[in-house]
């Protein structure tokens, strides 16, 4: 689940942890498209937790039965908020940090290879203990669903391709792009996301959730006109293009939106954990992210090292890749539609308050527009229509490779969902 991947497996707004877990149909003023729009959003840097909760579907708030009582659960929901806003704005920001220090800079290839080799072991290790610890079972099971089942896992080499190349264009957009610039304008996934379900998908939006993409554009368009015109005052380090961070972070929304559609319909005929998709994911992330660096900086890295200009600083960028994800798909449980906008509104304002304090980042009028109207917009995006347009429920169907799944296979994993109905 990559991400800035995901990165690696990423952008990234998962599915509950419950064991066997459907998902049915959604309550009334709920759709599959505004849920997974708006928790597109909540996905911080890792486009993997974005596209699998895209596929899945967020849980939608509702108390669980295994939850003791309200206030737990208004507990676990504030938890959620807080992990949701300080993964999205952190993420950002400890890069966008690496990235402007003095002195020798870190190869960013290496960084998203790192990333994902994290993830991977993380989830390699979760497979295991879930296990519980028996190494033969556990090397059959990657046997059998890695190996025996290759069609499956051959449909995610795709969208891993497309994860890290879109992980890769982060790195270029904040390196280019003032931190808070990048967190307004890296909302256009929200919008790319919804015109490629709708056009891939099929998916219906409502009256509001049309008016509130286009206030998006036209908050990111005037964050834009002010970055180009440079009318904020805020230094700029030298060698920074915005011109080049711009066309990276469009350049990444359009990959996130495609990648996390198409990831959710080809997961459609399957059914897996999360945490083996991220398996799957990281292989061919590895792989891929390897050959990326070869082809850009083979050279470079060959003379200077892998690990050439890691600091504290940088191995804390990785550490939040990989495993900052990882944990959203955890808490994204107990959060619904309005939860995750909210928190992705409340990180731009993180975001931007920490750019004036870090990087000396200036508001001026065009941007403090721009960005309310980005907020806004996410925020009503993320509200329930009122005239619900409800998806069949799914059946659990075959793999591709025709063996189904067993439920009591992966206990307390969380559930990709299978096909639809007539599909």
């Amino acid at each position: 689940m990559r991400g800035g991947q995901a990165p690696g497996v990423s952008e990234a707004e998962m599915t509950s942890l419950a064991e066997g877990n459907r998902p049915g149909p959604l309550p009334r003023g709920r759709t599959r498209a505004g849920a997974n729009m708006a928790a597109e959003g909540a996905g911080g840097g890792d486009p993997a937790v974005g596209a699998v909760a895209g596929a899945v579907g967020p849980p939608g708030g509702h108390h669980q039965p295994g939850l003791p009582g309200a206030s737990h659960h208004r507990w676990l929901k504030q938890a959620s908020l807080a992990v949701l806003v300080v993964q999205n704005a952190s993420l950002i920001l400890s890069i966008r940090y690496a990235r402007t220090l003095p002195g020798d800079r870190f190869f960013a290839t290496t960084a998203v290879v790192m990333a994902e080799v994290l993830k991977g072991a993380t989830c390699l290790l979760l497979l295991f203990a879930q296990k519980r610890g028996n190494v033969k079972h556990f090397v059959l099971f990657l046997h059998e669903a890695v190996l025996v089942q290759y069609v499956d896992t051959l449909k995610l080499a795709v969208p891993s391709l497309i994860y890290t190349l879109q992980n890769n264009l982060q790195y270029v957009a904040i390196s280019n792009l003032p931190a808070a610039t990048f967190q307004v304008t890296y909302q256009l996934k929200i919008l790319t996301t919804a015109l490629f379900s709708v056009l891939m998908l099929r998916r219906s939006l409502s009256r509001l959730q049309w008016a509130s993409l286009l206030l998006l554009f036209l908050g990111v368009a005037l964050v834009q006109v002010q970055q180009a015109g440079g009318s904020n005052g805020s230094p700029r380090p030298g060698g920074q293009n915005p011109g080049v961070g711009l066309a990276a972070v469009v350049a990444s929304c359009l990959s996130s939106g495609f990648a996390g559609v198409y990831f959710e319909k080809i997961l459609k005929g399957s059914s897996g954990s999360v945490w083996l998709r991220n398996v799957q994911l990281g292989l061919f992330g590895t792989l891929l992210g390897l050959a990326g660096l070869w082809w850009a900086e083979g050279g470079a890295v060959a003379s200077r090292g892998f690990f050439f200009g890691y600091t504290p600083a940088v191995w804390g960028v990785v550490l939040n890749q990989a495993f900052g994800g990882l944990l959203v798909a955890v808490v994204v449980k107990y959060a619904d539609n309005i939860l995750k906008g909210f928190a992705t509104s409340l990180s731009i304002v993180v975001s931007t308050a920490a750019s004036i304090r870090l990087f000396g980042f200036q508001v001026d009028l065009l941007f403090a527009l721009g960005a309310g109207l980005v907020i806004g917009a996410v925020y009503l995006y993320s509200l329930p229509r009122t005239a619900a347009v409800v998806t069949p429920p799914l059946n659990t169907a075959p793999l591709a490779s025709g063996r189904h799944a067993d439920p009591e296979e992966e206990p307390f994993l969380p559930k990709l969902l299978a096909k639809e109905k007539g599909s």
